[in-house]
C-alpha cells in the first residue's frame, strides 16, 4: 500500500515557506521572508517532508536545492500560493466596489517607454479597474507572476522566464547617450568597442537592459567599465550631464530628457541594437478579466505595429524627380 497523504494537513504558511526557500536557495532567507524563526521553519518543513514521505529540500553548506520530488512539489504549491493571493485580491475589490484589479510588474524600460500610454487607454476604456503597478527588475518580474504577486508582467527578452508564457509587447532601439561636446558626438555611428574605451553610466548590473550591454562586451572580449550605477533611465542621463561617462540607454527612455539636459543620442554599430520586450504570465486561459483586456489590448497593438514594420520593410524606394499630386 502507498504512502498515504492527507491533503487537510498542507498549511498556507509551510506552503510559502517552501516557495521562498527554495527561491532565495536558502533556508534562513526564506524563513527570514516568512519572519519565522529559522528554527520553526525547520521544523515546519520537516514535518512537511514526513507528510509527504520524501525528501524535498537537500541541505548542505551553501543552502538549499530541491529534489527531484521538491521540484513537483514547488510547481503546485507555487500554484496554490498564487491563486490564493487572486483571491484575496478579487475579495477586496468586492469589498471596495471595484470593477477588477489589475496587478502588473514590469521593468523600467516598459514604465518608462510604451506603458504610460497604453494604460491610459486601458483606463479609459475599463475606468473601474483598479491598477496594481510595481516597477521591478525583470528577474523580480519574473518571480512575482509566478507566485501570483502580479497576474502579468513586462521583462527583457534576455531574461530566463521557466514555465511562464510569453508574448512580445514592445521594441526598442538601443541607442548611445552623451553629451554634445563628447568626442564621439560628431559621429552618426558609433562602433561598441570604442564606447566600451569610456567610462560607463548604466542601471543596475542585474537589470536584462545593463547583461545586454555586457554580452556585447564578452562577445568583443573588452570589460565593460560602470563608473557609476543608478536606478533610472532619467538618473543615468543626469550623471552623463555631469560628465561622468556615457551610456546606452532605449530610445523612448533617453529621449524625454535629450535636449533639456544638452544631451545627443547616436547610433550604435558592432552589437545588437533591437531590444524586445515580453508580456509575460502563468497560463492565459486562466488570467481574470481585467488582465486578459489587457493582454488583448497589447496584442492588438503589436499586430499593428509588426503590421508597419513589414510594410516599410518592404515598401518601395522611389527614384527619380518627385511629381507633385496637385499643381
Amino acid at each position: 500500500m502507498g504512502h498515504a497523504i492527507n491533503p487537510a494537513r498542507f498549511d498556507l504558511t509551510t506552503l510559502r515557506l517552501f516557495v521562498a526557500a527554495v527561491e532565495a536557495g536558502s533556508l534562513t532567507l526564506g524563513a527570514e521572508h516568512m519572519a519565522i524563526s529559522l528554527p520553526a521553519a525547520s521544523k515546519r518543513l520537516a514535518e512537511l517532508e514526513s507528510h509527504i514521505g520524501s525528501v524535498l529540500l537537500v541541505r548542505n553548506k551553501k543552502g538549499v536545492t530541491p529534489t527531484a520530488p521538491g521540484l513537483t512539489f514547488l510547481r503546485y504549491a507555487i500554484s496554490i500560493v498564487a491563486g490564493i493571493e487572486q483571491l484575496s485580491v478579487a475579495m477586496v475589490d468586492y469589498h471596495r466596489g471595484a470593477g477588477g484589479h489589475l496587478r502588473l510588474w514590469a521593468n523600467t524600460s516598459a514604465f518608462t517607454g510604451f506603458l504610460p500610454n497604453l494604460l491610459a487607454r486601458y483606463s479609459a476604456a475599463y475606468p473601474s479597474v483598479m491598477l496594481d503597478l510595481e516597477d521591478a527588475l525583470s528577474e523580480e518580474v519574473v518571480r512575482a507572476v509566478a507566485r501570483g504577486n502580479a497576474e502579468l508582467g513586462i521583462i527583457g527578452n534576455n531574461t530566463p522566464i521557466g514555465e511562464l508564457q510569453a508574448l512580445p509587447c514592445d521594441s526598442d532601439a538601443l541607442m548611445l547617450v552623451l553629451p554634445a561636446a563628447h568626442p564621439l558626438a560628431s559621429r552618426d555611428v558609433v562602433p561598441i568597442d570604442e564606447v566600451l574605451r569610456h567610462d560607463i553610466v548604466g542601471l543596475n548590473r542585474a537589470t536584462s537592459l545593463m547583461r545586454q550591454v555586457a554580452a556585447a562586451a564578452d562577445a568583443k572580449g573588452l570589460q565593460l567599465k560602470i563608473r557609476v550605477q543608478v536606478r533610472g533611465f532619467d538618473e543615468v542621463c543626469r550623471m552623463i550631464t555631469a560628465g561622468l561617462g556615457i551610456g546606452i540607454l532605449p530610445t523612448a527612455g533617453a529621449e524625454p530628457h535629450v535636449k533639456s539636459m544638452g544631451l545627443v543620442l547616436r547610433r550604435l554599430s558592432g552589437m545588437p541594437t533591437r531590444r524586445q520586450l515580453l508580456l509575460v504570465m502563468r497560463d492565459e486561459p486562466s488570467l481574470s478579466a481585467p488582465a486578459s483586456a489587457l493582454v488583448r489590448m497589447i496584442r492588438e497593438r503589436e499586430q499593428k505595429l509588426s503590421a508597419g514594420r513589414a510594410f516599410t520593410e518592404t515598401a518601395p524606394t522611389l527614384t527619380g524627380p518627385v511629381i507633385p499630386l496637385f499643381l
